[in-house]
């Protein structure tokens, strides 16, 4: 295998020694090629990932590194003929693996530094070297070989500045964050191959063995068959490889690009193209320093448009799209270079004006905008336009970055609140309701869990003989902190955001307990409770009232059902159907505030209702208003023309109690007779313990044993 080998006549390869070498370059440039493809990949090392393109990038190197020894060796001119342990290039093989594994892992996986690449380059050579000398036992040559170090030391000191120029070359200086383009990436596989047979032919030359020579594996795998499998073999699992990591690049580029696509259109709205409100977000803050850095003013316009509603519902949602789509290139056109422009979704537009404006030029601004927007849009031949609301907010002074949008929006309601097509700037009242009623949301919640809600009880007088004939049942809330907090703040709020359905079911029960409680004390008395808009929209209203009856034991005849004169009418067909129903089940019901809505007399006549309760505006007003006298008389003889019985609600003085005495009211409510009292205040008073006016319950209503008339 050097000069020491020849003993003996020549025995020539089957290929040229020339021919031999070239085909063990280019399979050695093939496999150093795939091995950098694959070890690009590596992105995190102690990953299973990462482990598993590690191991493919080590047996593509180690696949170089055998076949090369193998063809080197068929190179060779030898005096004997030679055999190979085929358990013996296994493991020669698999020993090349763990060297590969050993001196890509150094650079794989992480910023490849200079000193990273020296050890990686080190290992690597040292381990080549070895894995060639190794490659030499399946032959079985005896008698063994004598190694002469100083070129083996010179093996390992090429192969190691040959693996530092191929992966210098591969990482381009050592940043693993950019890939080595195609040519670089040639260049570096073309040093590495060179360098697997130049240390190949150096791990040969500094073998030395002795005058007698054989191998004792001669009659085993031949090392033709050896050859064939190191080329064409190798070849072929490294073209597989290679285009395995093709793929899996071009698929790892088009999830990329996918990836990219959706990361873009999540910050674009689809509609307009325009950012979205998390993009805005994002350039909202960064505005936002470069504003506190540099001292500016900016100006943030939340605009809404005014009619767009219609054009979806005359017109159709594609006009309302195209639009939209007007609109916004409108903005884009009115913009200037600095300002950003986000649609919000639906009709809602945001605009930021930097460049450090007034107040001033964020009015002339927002004037020239609105008409812009103002100005009629031919749509496929339709024209149609719409106006604007727009709420200023500027900064710094209106909020911080956290506060801006909302306070623009809140400014935008305000002005939206005033007929709309305006704009207005933001102003602290405009929030601080807003706030107060986010606080009572959440307690009332709170509230409805922990019993917070209580019912007071006004009487009701008996018009002729003055005396108590029922009650009604009106709710409170005792907040921790508020104190006691009345129906016209927290009742708006629950029907606003879905507690109202709660809180009347909360009430039915209630009412029916406590005439319960009521009835088992011997006072049998009418109690009046009001249903809401959102009750007798509910299809199982009545079997909810029928429900709270039968588990308290109460008459139905005890029980009136009080529905506001506007709400009877926003759904007449509903709630008569809901009117008949309850009357079928024996309650009683009352139309309350008769007179400030707009109810027909064909509608009043089908409620079938038992009872009209006159507005307090109207009693409020009798000693004054003749108009307000003549109303009442009025609704008092239209009563009793349909045979209703007629209570009036408010009565504070003893003029007003008079007055509705004359025009032959039947029932009176009002603080000259009580104010709302509790259940057990209202049980003193049936049983005498207290009085304020000398008031006193009809015999009829306070009997243990008696029923009596309720009329």
């Amino acid at each position: 295998m050097s000069a020491e080998l020849a003993m003996s006549p020549v025995m020539h390869p089957v290929m040229p020694a020339a021919l031999l070498l070239l085909l063990s370059l280019g399979v050695s440039t093939l496999a150093a090629y795939v091995a950098l493809d694959l070890a690009r990949r590596v992105r995190v090392l102690w990953t299973r990932a990462g482990i598993l393109w590690l191991l493919g990038a080590a047996w593509a190197l180690s696949l170089g590194i055998w076949s090369c020894q193998i063809i080197g060796v068929a190179a060779e001119p030898l005096p004997f003929s030679l055999g190979y342990d085929g358990l013996g290039s296994l493991l020669a093989w698999a020993a090349a693996i763990v060297v590969c594994v050993a001196g890509l892992g150094a650079v794989s996986g992480r910023v490849a530094t200079p000193s990273r690449l020296g050890f990686g380059a080190f290992a690597l050579g040292a381990g080549i070297v070895g894995a060639h000398a190794l490659a030499l036992a399946p032959l079985g040559l005896q008698p063994g070989i004598d190694w002469r170090f100083l070129p083996l030391i010179a093996a390992i000191a090429g192969a190691s500045g040959g693996c530092m120029m191929g992966l210098g070359a591969f990482f381009r200086g050592g940043d693993r964050t950019r890939p080595a383009t195609l040519p670089w990436q040639a260049t570096a596989a073309l040093v590495l191959g060179a360098t697997l047979v130049a240390s190949q032919q150096l791990v040969i030359g500094a073998a030395v063995l002795g005058e007698q020579v054989s191998s004792a594996n001669a009659g085993q795998v031949s090392p033709a068959t050896l050859t064939l499998l190191a080329s064409l073999g190798s070849v072929s699992l490294l073209l597989v490889g290679l285009i395995f990591s093709i793929l899996e690049a071009r698929l790892r580029l088009s999830l990329r690009r996918a990836e990219t696509e959706l990361q873009r259109r999540s910050y674009r709205d689809g509609l307009t193209r325009l950012p979205n409100r998390l993009m805005f977000d994002g350039m909202l803050a960064q505005a936002v320093q470069q504003a506190e850095e540099s001292g500016e003013r900016m100006a943030l316009l939340f605009v809404d448009l005014d009619g767009f509603k219609p054009i979806n519902e005359t017109l159709g949602h594609h006009m309302g799209d195209l639009m939209l789509r007007e609109v916004a290139a409108r903005l884009k056109r009115f913009s200037r270079p600095g300002d950003r422009i986000a649609h919000l979704g639906g009709d809602e537009f945001l605009v930021l004006i930097r460049s450090n404006p007034s107040a001033e030029d964020a009015r002339i601004f927002t004037d020239r905008l609105q008409a812009s927007i103002g100005e009629p849009c031919n749509m496929n031949g339709r024209e149609a336009a719409v106006s604007s609301s727009v709420g200023i907010a500027m900064y710094p002074e209106h909020g911080s970055l956290s506060e801006l949008i909302a306070h623009a929006e809140a400014a935008m309601r305000s002005a939206k609140s005033n007929g709309g097509a305006s704009l207005c700037f933001f102003e602290t009242r405009m929030v601080s309701g807003a706030r107060e009623q986010f606080d009572l949301l959440r307690d009332l919640r709170r509230a409805l869990a922990e019993g917070q809600l209580q019912l007071l009880y006004q009487p009701k007088v008996h018009a002729p003989s003055g005396e108590i004939t029922g009650a009604e049942a009106l709710m409170r809330w005792h907040h921790p902190q508020r104190g006691l907090v009345g129906p016209a703040v927290f009742i708006p709020i629950a029907e606003r955001f879905g507690l109202i359905g709660a809180m009347g079911n909360w009430l039915i029960d209630e009412a029916c307990r406590q005439a319960g409680v009521w009835r088992d004390e011997g006072l049998r008395m009418r109690v009046a409770i009001n249903l809401s808009g959102y009750q007798l929209r509910h299809a199982d209203l009545a079997d909810r009232i029928d429900a709270a009856l039968r588990r308290h034991r109460i008459n139905p005849q005890l029980l009136t059902c009080e529905i506001t004169e506007s709400v009877a009418m926003e759904d007449a067909s509903n709630a008569i159907r809901m009117v008949e129903r309850l009357g079928a089940m024996g309650v009683n019901i009352s139309i309350d505030d008769f007179g400030t809505g707009y109810s027909s007399l064909a509608y009043l006549r089908k409620l079938h209702a038992g009872e009209l309760k006159i507005d307090r505006s109207f009693v409020l007003d009798l000693e004054t208003s003749a108009d307000a006298r003549a109303v009442v008389d009025a609704v008092v003889k239209l009563a009793q023309a349909l045979g209703l019985k007629v209570v009036a609600e408010g009565v504070e003085t003893e003029a007003q109690h008079q007055i509705l005495r004359s025009f032959g009211c039947h029932e009176l409510q009002g603080y000259l007779f009580a104010r709302p009292m509790s259940a057990a205040a209202l049980s003193a008073w049936a049983m005498e313990d207290e009085s304020t006016r000398g008031i006193e319950f009809r015999d009829s209503l306070y009997k243990p044993t008696a029923a009596g008339a309720l009329h």
